[in-house]
């Protein structure tokens, strides 16, 4: 047996054997403090864009939840109303709905439709404001999607996907792109005060990105948001105090990376700075009679709506990445989803956001913010030619309008067509993921390499490849 003996060792011995082991232990604790403070810091700090070139830095989109007509509003159809009553001739092809008899016939539009601005564009007579602007819109009226069921659709439009759990557009922008501010969310949702809509709150979520790219849900009403204010006898500097010694606790012992964590310490960081900075943005006090009354605010159909629309742009203005502004929530007759009575559902709806989203696009280019900006208008499918009991439209995905504006969109045009009765998208026609492919490119993100990495794949916001909208550029 070997025999061990032991000596005494001085403390220059001791400390000549281990500094290897002290100074990495150092270090370790230097590369942990430094791991901490990034985290602490802008998780969302802006990202330079794929494209150095793209224009468009920040994105409205106006959800016209339900399904609006095509139709009604900005595809005019001549033998659709010469064919009304009639059963729909063979040669248009086969349609599938979800509601609509097989004896359905097909339905006329009541709607006068008119040529607008120097493109000559027709537009009906349901969104006479909003016309006043074709100049500066892009309208594809080509525009198909996979599903005729409200909650498969809705998510189809806003991830992409016709099932829940993947992100949504605004996540994948955020993801891309991070945040001009940090005082505010980067990814803000404004649903209408109606109440719900079908795939609920998960269509605007993040899936599997990490949750600090979740959307920020403002409240209904005259207060988005609410505890703005800081508590009576607390003062900022205390609020500050505590807020540090949170983000403290969460740090400590969290060396390696917790993305739920993050987005909990980050939430807190925001929550602060918006008590201190956001009240302002908030607040419209500030905006001149005129402003007001251009997005019809204070008085109704318009208030609600023109509110939501108003704060969007001072979003934009205050560097938020990606908003929503919902029209339509709970009941189908609350939204656009015209099943009993089309005249009667979108005349309604029409006066609600006519006023409000003519005023943003006027106001966003008076003040230089269009060109920068991406507004984008259209809902999860169209409506349908047969009428549904006699007055009604079904839901109908093969053909219908979008549109976009601002953001490096060539506007007065329109792109592509459906057939004379409006059924199917026939001429080039154009799937949601292109219209994804191509809010990505306006925003300076190319889709292939806009990835994430889950479950060993490389996801992306267009699961199957999509084409840019040439035209529109």
């Amino acid at each position: 047996m070997q025999q061990y003996s032991l000596t005494p060792t001085t403390r220059r011995q001791l400390l000549q054997e281990s500094f290897c082991g002290l100074g990495g232990l150092a270090l370790a604790s230097l590369f942990a403090s430094d791991s901490r403070q990034a985290r602490a810091a802008n998780p969302l700090a802006p990202k330079p864009p794929h494209i150095a070139s793209a224009k468009a830095k920040s994105i409205i989109f106006l959800f016209m939840a339900g399904g609006p007509s095509h139709l009604e509003t900005f595809d005019p159809k001549p033998l659709l109303n010469k064919l009304d009553g009639q059963v729909r001739p063979a040669e248009f092809g086969k349609a599938d709905y979800q509601f609509i008899k097989p004896d359905a016939r097909l339905l006329a539009s009541r709607r006068t439709f008119r040529k607008h601005g120097q493109s000559g564009i027709e537009v009906s007579d349901i969104l006479p404001l909003t016309a006043g602007s074709v100049d500066d819109l892009a309208i594809i009226r080509s525009c198909y999607c996979d599903k005729v069921v409200h909650s498969a659709a809705q998510y189809e439009l806003l991830s992409g996907r016709t099932v829940p759990g993947f992100p949504s557009m605004g996540s994948w922008m955020v993801y891309g792109l991070g945040s001009e501010s940090d005082s505010l969310p980067a990814y803000v949702v404004m649903p209408d005060p109606n109440g719900a809509l079908e795939a609920g709150q998960p269509m605007y979520g993040n899936g599997f990105l990490p949750a600090l790219y979740q959307p920020t849900m403002f409240r209904p009403g005259a207060t988005p948001v609410r505890n703005l204010n800081l508590p009576p006898g607390i003062s900022l500097s205390e609020r500050r105090h505590t807020v540090e010694l949170i983000r403290d606790l969460n740090l400590a012992g969290n060396i390696d990376r917790d993305d739920e964590l993050a987005a909990r310490i980050n939430s807190y960081e925001l929550a602060f700075k918006m008590q201190t900075q956001a009240p302002d943005v908030f607040n419209l006090a500030g905006e001149t009679k005129d402003t007001l009354d251009l997005y019809g605010v204070g008085t109704e159909p318009t208030d609600d709506y023109g509110r939501r629309c108003l704060m969007a742009r001072r979003l934009v203005e205050s560097g938020v990445r990606f908003s929503v502004v919902v029209s339509g929530g709970g009941a189908a007759n609350l939204q656009w989803d015209a099943h009993q009575n089309i005249e009667e559902n979108h005349n309604r709806m029409a006066k609600k956001v006519d006023r409000p989203i003519a005023g943003l696009l006027q106001d966003l280019k008076r003040r230089g913010l269009l060109d920068s900006t991406l507004v984008v208008w259209g809902g999860e499918f169209g409506r349908s030619p047969e009428a549904q009991d006699g007055k009604g439209r079904d839901h109908h995905a093969l053909g219908f309008t979008m549109w976009m504006a601002g953001g490096g969109v060539k506007g007065g045009q329109t792109i592509g067509a459906t057939d004379d009765i409006g059924l199917k998208a026939v001429e080039s026609p154009h799937h949601f993921r292109d219209i994804h492919t191509t809010i990505l490119q306006l925003m300076g993100l190319e889709q292939d390499d806009l990835t994430y990495l889950h479950q060993g794949r490389k996801e992306r916001l267009t699961e199957i490849q999509g084409k840019v909208i040439e035209e529109l550029l």
